[in-house]
């Protein structure tokens, strides 16, 4: 029972089986899963998986997690949102706007885990300062108290298996919101994984 228009904001955006194949809030996951914690979220290793942590130069603070695996890259953000509203839509009204005034192109269609955007960034390629096109897909998905936003890049914006595989990865990662309160919009914090080095 979808309420077309709730109170306090809009809609929330998610696949309809999100409690069960995810991405998971903390109540939902596997206890037992060996995951590799990283504050907001929790990552399950596979095979083939590399992790950096985007850290922002003047805070030092880590602002993305970004995910290597099966020839792309995802960067994921986990952020706060209203228990009620959903954050996916106007963010992606953001992301369209960001993209339009870098002179990208962006599209919007229904992927697999809901509504999800295509977009071609701008890059500058060569040491010349040659500009090139970078293909992203942007997905969002909202959950309990918390909204999970990831960026695709590499093969995975185009092959079906490596989106499949990428798509899956994004599934199985665990938000962990926590109990305080938190401004809708921040970034839920993140930190360093307490063993590094061990998969």
């Amino acid at each position: 029972m979808t309420d077309p228009s709730p109170v306090g904001g809009p809609r929330k955006l998610a696949p309809d089986d999100r409690a069960t194949t995810g991405p998971f809030d903390e109540s939902e996951a596997n206890p037992v899963r060996p995951y590799i914690d990283l504050g907001g979220i929790k990552i399950l290793p596979r095979e083939g998986l590399n992790l950096r942590l985007e850290v922002e130069e003047q805070t030092k603070r880590i602002v993305a997690v970004g995910l290597d695996y099966a020839d792309s890259t995802l960067q994921v953000q986990p952020f706060a949102a209203p228990r009620s509203a959903g954050l996916w839509e106007e963010t992606r009204e953001q992301i369209r706007q960001q993209i339009r005034q870098q002179g990208g192109r962006v599209e919007e269609r229904e992927g697999p885990l809901g509504p999800e955007l295509l977009a071609e960034v701008p890059v500058i390629a060569g040491p010349d300062g040659t500009a090139g096109k970078r293909l992203a897909r942007f997905i969002g998905v909202d959950g309990p108290r918390w909204f999970l936003r990831g960026v695709i890049g590499g093969a995975a914006t185009a092959d079906v298996e490596a989106a499949a595989a990428v798509e899956d990865l994004f599934r199985s990662i665990v938000v962990v919101r926590g109990g305080s309160p938190m401004p809708p919009r921040d970034l839920i914090p993140l930190k360093m994984p307490a063993t590094p080095g061990s998969a």
